[in-house]
């Protein structure tokens, strides 16, 4: 479970992944609830095409799976498609016909492209997919059929039988009031098919039925109007759904979910539901650590309504899955902003945390080793590679496929990267990233590296580098010339290399200078250095 490394006790493999397991399993302990077999549930969004802060909930309830199972605890993660609910706009690139679906259950809504049972099946799927890819093992359930199956009756009806007590409950710990008047529970209209728009103002305990008008409600930032039915719906033949603000705390208890993270945006939902599983359905609710989200560069939620998604489906495109695992488990606290870019930048932080695991890089605090070295073996699903791969920048094989011959991409790069003694022979290792460089200059062309903070001496060296470009075009020269412009301008050699390495391939590191100067082409080349000392 532990070991001690110097004066730290160091839990399983040292990452906060570690520390949720043990928190899971002491809480358990106390509680003195079965260890045989610990839950984890992550709910999966099916009104909109999922982003990496959506896939991000289900990798970490892996991750702490897998934390689980290295401490010696049968575990099983739960992915949960929260299908039933209404849809409540259409996302950015949608059709517009799915605004006649507003509030109908997503379940129930036609794929949009056509090759799913539903909107939800797509959606979800796209998720699952997801998943698949990075080969995370999940068990699924679909909130509509759990509510057909009727394994969520007995917490619907208990919860109705206290719908009183827990609306006043939801006014004193949240400040919403409106399940006062109304019971949680929304039942889907007999006559306009939609959902959130009729109110239960009724529970009939005997008959396990609720009364209900379809009045309209306010969905998103429109309202909009019931048709008037009035009707009535027995709650144990899956036609409604709870309100979020119980709905977690039925199928916790349920599916015996032991351990459930959440974002800040449902917070409140999460505090009410912990009330509800605990005081209500008497049974302890899930341990749960909260998340930060995800932001794009302008500092906006990554979010389907708001028309800025990420999906896993483009980091994929462009990088490994490994890259995607790091970002997913390198931590849990704090936001982080995100861009396409990003993905080379976790793609050379895999390449040098599998440094650090093989022993190439050195690392002197035995806690921090340890530390990385489980992260690394967690990005690999506790199955790391017996020997580390060929590490080629993938700025660099961008950088190559943008000038290669578009008939002959693959071959040509791997020749140059021979012609450059970086690589001896390639592995389907390297071609995957040699194709997800080529997918990157088929979308996005070229990478433009940033702007250096450069000095006054550098700035000169690299002014007599443009100088000499434009009169020498023998790689060889080339190279032998950056080593003397260096120490003519009191440069170590190996710091110009590096500043040069980032203008040209945005990279600290690359191959011999002279040789990819010429092949990436001069003008190129003079282009952006010059940009780096314009003033």
């Amino acid at each position: 479970m532990s070991s001690k490394i110097g004066s730290n006790v160091v839990i399983g493999k040292g990452t906060w992944l570690d520390k949720v397991a043990l928190k899971i399993i002491e809480r358990e302990k106390s509680l003195g609830r079965s260890l045989s077999k610990i839950r984890v549930e992550s709910g999966l969004g099916a009104s909109g095409i999922p982003h990496v802060g959506s896939l991000s909930d289900a990798v970490r309830a892996y991750g702490v799976k897998m934390a689980l199972e290295n401490l010696g605890y049968n575990s099983e993660f739960i992915a949960f498609s929260d299908d039933m609910d209404g849809l409540r706009r259409v996302p950015e690139g949608m059709p517009e016909w799915l605004n006649e679906y507003l509030a109908k259950p997503v379940c129930m809504i036609p794929d949009p492209f056509n090759c799913h049972q539903s909107y939800s099946a797509h959606m979800s799927g796209m998720l699952l997919e997801s998943l698949d890819r990075l080969n995370i093992k999940y068990h699924f359930k679909s909130g509509a059929e759990s509510y057909k199956s009727g394994i969520l009756n007995d917490s619907i009806l208990k919860i109705l039988e206290n719908a009183q007590t827990i609306g006043r409950k939801i006014t004193e710990m949240v400040g919403q009031k409106k399940f006062e008047k109304i019971l949680p529970y929304f039942p889907i209209c007999e006559n306009c098919g939609r959902i959130y728009l009729a109110e239960a103002y009724q529970y009939i305990k005997e008959e396990r039925k609720v009364l209900y008008r379809c009045i309209g409600s306010r969905i998103g930032k429109r309202w909009i109007d019931g048709c008037g039915y009035e009707g009535e719906v027995d709650v144990t033949k899956g036609k409604g759904k709870l309100s979020w603000k119980v709905e977690f705390a039925a199928r916790w208890l349920a599916l015996d979910i032991r351990f459930e993270a959440y974002g800040k945006d449902i917070a409140d939902s999460v505090k009410v539901n912990d009330w509800v599983i605990d005081e209500i359905l008497k049974y302890p609710h899930p341990f749960h650590i909260r998340y930060e989200l995800f932001l794009d560069k302008s500092g906006r939620k990554i979010s389907k309504s708001l028309g800025n998604v990420f999906t896993p489906q483009a980091w994929l495109r462009y990088g490994t899955p490994q890259s995607l695992m790091l970002l997913m488990f390198k931590r849990i606290a704090g936001t982080r902003n995100l861009s396409i870019e990003d993905i080379l930048n976790y793609m050379d932080e895999y390449d040098n945390l599998e440094d650090i695991y093989f022993g190439k890089v050195k690392v002197d605090n035995p806690a921090v080793l340890r530390k990385l070295k489980g992260l690394y073996e967690y990005v690999n699903l506790l199955k790391p590679p017996s020997k580390p791969q060929i590490h080629i920048s993938q700025r660099l094989l961008i950088q190559l496929a943008s000038f290669a011959p578009p008939e002959n991409r693959v071959n040509y790069i791997i020749q140059k990267l021979i012609k450059y003694n970086m690589i001896k022979q390639a592995t389907d290792e390297l071609n995957e990233r040699i194709n997800l460089a080529i997918n990157w200059v088929e979308d996005f062309k070229v990478i433009e590296p940033v702007k250096l903070t450069l000095s006054q001496k550098e700035v000169n060296a690299i002014r007599e580098l443009i100088e000499f470009l434009l009169k020498e075009t023998n790689p060889e020269k080339i190279q032998s010339e950056i080593f003397q412009i260096a120490r003519r301008n009191n440069i170590e050699p190996p710091e110009f290399f590096k500043i040069l390495y980032k203008a040209i391939l945005g990279s600290d590191k690359g191959p011999r200078l002279g040789p990819y100067i010429v092949d990436m082409g001069i003008p190129r080349v003079l282009e952006l250095l010059k940009k780096q000392i314009e003033e």
